[in-house]
């Protein structure tokens, strides 16, 4: 299963992978702001969302 943490204002992904990664981690490595639309993120104010995508996945 992939893990994202995107952007809350313009959807960009900060982080994409099969490592659960601290929100926190993420995005203090990103200066706390999304690097295409400079929106300032916090690591206490995010949601969490779970979509299951069809497919066959190998």
């Amino acid at each position: 299963m992939t893990y994202e943490i995107v952007c809350s204002s313009c959807g960009t992904p900060l982080y994409s992978g099969f490592d659960l990664r601290s929100p926190g981690d993420v995005l203090k490595a990103a200066d706390y702001k999304c690097r295409k639309c400079g929106a300032k993120l916090s690591p206490t104010k995010f949601q969490v969302e779970v979509k299951k995508l069809d497919g066959s996945f190998s």
